[in-house]
């Protein structure tokens, strides 16, 4: 696991040794059955989750008069670098929860913010992000789930049709904060409504058959005439493609965090097989071709680190990070598929088989560089924000 290192606060390093702590302990165990089994079976580890929960790790970010943490996001982010060290679904699951958070925290009333987020942060509650449709991934604005709304003018509730693709936690999640069409302007026309989780009209798909990432159950979720009240609308109506942007640059920082951890768990169990393993009467890792491969493997996954807490420090110092959030989650996401790969070749035909977690790491980072925003999305992100930058600068010279 990663060494530690210097943190804001003396608090935020405890809670970094504590989730170090129950992830040796109560994640790492059980991980590569729990996986094995949920690739034919599929299941969510909520056990899992409700550890973390009674622990406080699941609402670091959030502020401490609703429930949350009150923790800096550079302290949140090497929590889920950690826990995606030791079990990357459940990660990935922690990452997901926090990103459903963040409509109601960010832009939710006074009065939604006491209402709803006591219980989302509780620990004992899962969100699921409901954003994707089958036909409107990349391109958020031609989504085609809809809220009609009671009365135009002043609506009491929406009543919700349409489907929802590849959702994290659908069918076991509290609560599904959803993007919908509200009017037929575009991408202007999106709004944000939390929808119960025990709501009457929604259904579930059967779970996805995936590559990796077993425990993390995914699936359709099926809004069939589900009937919401209309103080859930988080935001004005039309606002929801802005929300969703702004939620997606903190929920990219989670997945790059996330695959951060999972490369440094392959890289340490590329070390160690180095040192154990010897052909010609000395260990694989005193030959220079397989040292030079590890020195490369440690200086991708400590820029990664360097890369999502760079974002981090600009997030918590209240400045714009949706460049360096971009960069990040590309940058991270492409060296964990490089450093996985990499140490699977480390321990040659024992790093193809089942025995060692390797491959199911190397299947694990894959999905890193395409879900929230495929990598090269990340890539039309930065750009534009480089050519704005320098329009800009252009401007003021």
């Amino acid at each position: 696991m990663p060494a530690t290192r210097l943190m804001p606060t003396e608090e935020g390093q405890d809670l970094i040794d504590l989730t170090r702590e129950i992830c040796l302990k109560e994640l790492l165990p059980q991980a590569s059955e729990a996986e094995r089994r949920a690739a034919t079976t599929p299941e969510l580890p909520r056990d899992a989750f409700r550890v973390l929960g009674q622990a406080g790790l699941l609402s670091l970010p959030y502020p401490e008069e609703f429930g949350g943490g009150g923790q800096p996001y550079e302290v949140y982010l090497q929590v889920v670098e950690e826990i995606a060290s030791a079990w990357m679904s459940v990660a990935v699951g922690v990452s997901v929860h926090s990103l459903t958070c963040y409509p109601v925290a960010q832009f939710g009333t006074r009065a939604q913010q006491e209402a709803l987020l006591p219980a989302m942060l509780s620990g004992e509650q899962l969100g699921a992000y409901c954003l994707s449709e089958r036909g409107s991934g990349s391109d958020v604005a031609s989504m085609s789930t809809r809220a009609t709304a009671d009365d135009d003018t002043d609506p009491t509730a929406y009543t919700l049709k349409g489907t929802k693709a590849w959702i994290s936690h659908a069918g076991h999640a509290d609560f599904y904060t959803s993007f919908v069409r509200t009017s037929d302007d575009g991408g202007r026309g999106l709004s944000c409504i939390v929808v119960p989780g025990d709501a009457p009209g929604l259904a579930f798909g059967a779970p996805e058959k995936k590559m990796g990432l077993h425990c993390d159950t995914v699936s359709e979720v099926h809004f069939e005439g589900v009937e919401v009240s209309a103080d859930r609308l988080v935001g004005e109506r039309g606002q929801g493609m802005a929300i969703a942007l702004s939620a997606l640059d903190s929920g990219r920082l989670g997945i790059a965090a996330a695959a951060t951890g999972l490369a440094q768990a392959a890289l340490d169990h590329a070390v160690a097989y180095s040192k154990e393993r010897e052909q010609f009467g000395r260990p694989i890792g005193d030959n220079q071709g397989l040292a030079f491969l590890l020195a490369d493997m440690e200086a991708a996954v400590t820029s990664s680190r360097a890369a999502y807490l760079h974002a981090a420090r600009l997030h918590d110092a209240g400045r714009s990070f949706t460049k360096e959030a971009a960069v990040a989650k590309l940058v991270c996401t492409d060296n964990a598929m490089r450093v996985t790969t990499d140490a699977v070749q480390v321990l040659g035909g024992a790093g193809y088989t089942q025995d060692f977690p390797l491959e199911r790491f190397m299947r694990e980072a894959k999905v890193t560089q395409i879900f929230e925003g495929t990598n090269q999305i990340q890539r039309l992100v930065i750009s534009r924000q480089l050519l704005k930058s320098t329009t800009s600068s252009s401007k003021r010279g």
